[in-house]
């Protein structure tokens, strides 16, 4: 989530401010005073002063069996687990915060229990698969292998999208080329970059703080409050009790994934179900009671700072309560021929866009065919949200250049200049750096397989040669100042539009087309972000650089592997998967159909038939000088009362696109994200700091684990099986009618004719 620089400080120090600066060995639980004469040996950046031990214990083991196997098996389960869930009606993510917590017992019960015996002693080959006791670098290394099973693929879109819902021909061997040459492109050009993003005091990357104060909390030893518990015990209690729950919402009451009661009451009214459905309207007062609908897509609650969860809350206000209605209601691009909330293409009628009416054989847009039925329609939250997309990303570089403009122009020049000024890159100096031709030899071979994959399969993929280089071109191009941009303010703005509009522009009517570029072009560089803010976790936990290249690689690898095959195993078993028709079904891949609308709307079709002046939908454009104009409002109110506070924490990149995710996120992922965002966020962490920042954390990651772990059980005990509980309880939302439209005159299946 976007955040500034000067907004997370105030969260990050408000819950430090009483605290003494502590230096703590990573490898002990010795905590000792930081004299005064060293301080100016510490980073320049407080939070990082703070938060990072300035000491290194080189003789820790680092490339254990230990971590070999926790590493290997916390990247497959989160790889498996997230791929699987990520094609239901309402996906689970688990994060690598849960990998990062239920590794430790694991692997002190592997350095209890395993044989300390020392084979092949005294020649080059000596080795033992328990060296001691286990220490925070192995750790480390395990939550790197964890991080990458811990997101999604983005290019598993594009094989779900050709199989399924194109019903193209798209072998596992393709498939598995786009996989690997996605997520390992970027890794490239962020080993060139790293001495511009990671050496340097002044690239401090935020986010790796909150798993740094993880690492430490869990390592240093800890005694049990009085009438309390330990954080492992408060771990295993909040586990067992999350794993035991999710039962109900998961299997025996589902509707507690989304509790629409106005739909309960008003059941045949199209209005009262259009403003009170979870799943499909605005959400007014519905609430769900199942963690999975509340970290599905916008992650844990219990991990955002309240200001950052205030601005999401005002963002959604805002788009779903103010502007969706008045769009709608005033029929504004014939809104109420459309339900209210759908990421459905329509024709003019209302009906479902038959896309495969306008697709050739060789899988092209067929212009007559799409004259004869005509121009495509989306609902007005959807049109919006593109829009809303436009805006965000203009809003994030005008709201940068205001607020952070000349601390980024300082902090870059400090980038080139300054590398070595950084307590933590004088400490990791002692340790061989990677080599820069290794990066390079992964750059070229990857480019290389990339257009020889696009060229020799060009009948599966259908991008030329000189889009790649394009895409890898913008990649690159964005990589540095995006990633000075993320490393100083936490935020990340986004390419996948731009990428869209410019091959929907250079090269139209190819849908796969577009889809690739988009991944190579905005994925390749979100990966490079990635990498190296792991790069950056490394560095300040003293991690050896290249057990941090190896691990990094193996980590992508198996991950891919894994994605892969797990999507492509139920692509393969499940009936009828991401069929969003069917209302019983929990596999309706809502994220897969986003991914299939836009490859449609951008490659298919083609921008300039929706958004250009071809297009019904021209006017939404202007959402990009909206989203410019707003942070300068909040710039200019900023200057003109600086005593105001509150002014200052408005983050518009985020309140703009507080509701990017919608859809597939639906209303109540976002309310109940905000409810629980309020209670940790504000109310434990104002008034009950202690508990927050003993347990907070901790929860987090239990209730992601015992949620998956219950979820998997379901499916392999029940689910194979075919066993069903079919009662009212198991109505997902109840809100039957919420889809409706209410234009007159406009006849769909199950919905009553207004006239």
């Amino acid at each position: 989530m976007a955040e500034s620089s000067e907004e997370i400080r105030a969260p990050l120090l408000s819950s430090r401010e009483h605290e003494r600066t502590e230096n703590t060995n990573p490898g002990s639980s010795e905590v000792t005073e930081l004299p005064e004469e060293e301080e100016e040996e510490n980073s320049p950046v407080r939070q990082v002063a703070l938060t990072v031990p300035t000491t290194d214990d080189p003789t820790l083991p680092v490339l254990t069996f230990r971590m070999w196997v926790l590493g290997t098996v916390s990247c497959v389960v989160l790889s498996f687990l997230n791929q699987f869930f990520w094609y239901r009606t309402e996906p689970m993510t688990i994060t690598a915060i849960s990998a990062q917590i239920a590794v430790v017992p694991l692997g002190r019960l592997m350095a209890a229990h395993i044989t300390d015996r020392v084979f092949f002693k005294g020649t080059r080959w000596e080795f033992t698969l328990n060296p001691g006791p286990f220490n925070v670098k192995e750790h480390v290394l395990i939550t790197i292998f964890a991080n990458s099973g811990a997101g999604t693929v983005y290019a598993i879109h594009v094989v779900t999208v050709v199989k399924v819902f194109y019903k193209k021909h798209i072998t596992f061997f393709v498939s598995l080329i786009v996989v690997i040459t996605t997520q390992v492109l970027g890794f490239g050009w962020a080993g060139i970059f790293r001495r511009y993003l990671v050496e340097p005091a002044a690239m401090w990357w935020p986010a790796n703080l909150v798993q740094v104060s993880l690492f430490r909390a869990l390592h240093e030893k800890e005694e049990r409050p009085k009438g309390g518990v330990t954080r492992t015990q408060f771990f295993l209690i909040a586990l067992t009790c999350s794993f035991a729950y999710y039962v109900f919402p998961g299997y025996l009451f589902e509707m507690l994934t989304s509790l629409s009661w106005i739909c309960w009451i008003f059941s045949k009214s199209v209005l009262a179900q259009q403003l009170g459905s979870g799943l499909y309207g605005l959400g007014i007062a519905v609430v769900g009671i199942d963690w999975s609908t509340i970290s599905a897509y916008l992650g844990s609650p219990l991990a955002s700072p309240w200001f950052a969860t205030a601005n999401v809350a005002a963002g959604f206000v805002l788009v779903m309560y103010i502007l969706t209605p008045i769009f709608y209601w005033l029929n504004v691009y014939k809104a109420k021929t459309f339900p209210i909330f759908s990421d459905d293409l329509f024709t003019a009628s209302g009906q479902e866009y038959n896309i495969s009416k306008i697709v050739t054989s060789d899988f092209t847009l067929d212009v007559v065919a799409y004259e004869k039925e005509g121009p495509l329609y989306l609902s007005t939250f959807f049109a919006m949200t593109y829009g809303v997309g436009f805006a965000s990303l203009t809003a994030t570089v005008v709201h940068v250049l205001l607020f952070h403009g000349r601390e980024i122009w300082e902090q870059s020049k400090a980038s080139f200049t300054e590398k070595t000024a950084d307590i933590h890159t004088r400490l990791m100096r002692r340790y061989k750096q990677v080599p820069e031709w290794w990066f390079w030899l992964i750059l070229v071979v990857n480019i290389a397989a990339t257009i020889f994959s696009c060229q020799y399969y060009n009948s599966q993929l259908q991008l030329p040669w000189w889009g790649v280089i394009l895409a890898c071109t913008i990649a690159i191009f964005f990589t540095l100042p995006i990633g000075i941009i993320t490393a100083i303010t936490n935020q990340t703005p986004g390419l996948n539009i731009i990428t869209e509009y410019i091959i929907g522009y250079l090269y139209p009517g190819y849908p796969v087309a577009n889809m690739c570029f988009k991944v190579y072009g905005y994925i390749s560089m979100t990966q490079a972000i990635t990498f190296l803010q792991d790069f950056k976790l490394g560095h300040y936990m003293k991690i050896p650089p290249r057990t941090m290249f190896m691990a990094q690689v193996v980590g992508t690898l198996i991950a891919g592997f894994v994605y892969l095959g797990t999507a492509w195993w139920l692509m393969e078993t499940i009936p009828d998967i991401c069929e969003t028709t069917s209302s019983d079904s929990p596999w309706t891949c809502p994220a897969d159909t986003v991914f299939y609308d836009a490859s449609v709307i951008w490659g298919l079709i083609g921008p300039r038939r929706i958004f250009g002046d071809e297009g019904t939908y021209e006017a939404i454009n202007w959402f990009f000088l909206g989203g410019a104009i707003a942070p300068l409002l909040v710039w200019l109110a900023h200057k003109a009362w600086p005593n105001q506070e509150w002014i200052g924490l408005i983050n518009m990149p985020v309140l703009i696109g507080a509701t990017g995710m919608m859809p597939p996120a639906t209303a109540v992922n976002y309310t109940t994200w905000i409810i629980v965002g309020f209670f940790s966020g504000f109310v434990m962490y104002r008034y009950k700091p202690e508990l927050w920042k003993r347990y907070n954390y901790v929860l987090s990651g239990a209730l992601d684990a015992g949620l998956a772990f219950m979820g998997v059980l379901i499916y392999l005990c029940l689910g194979l099986e075919g066993v069903d509980f079919d009662w009212w309880g198991n109505d997902l939302d109840g809100c039957s009618l919420a889809t409706c439209p209410t234009a007159k005159g406009v006849a769909v299946e199950g919905c009553p004719v207004f006239t």
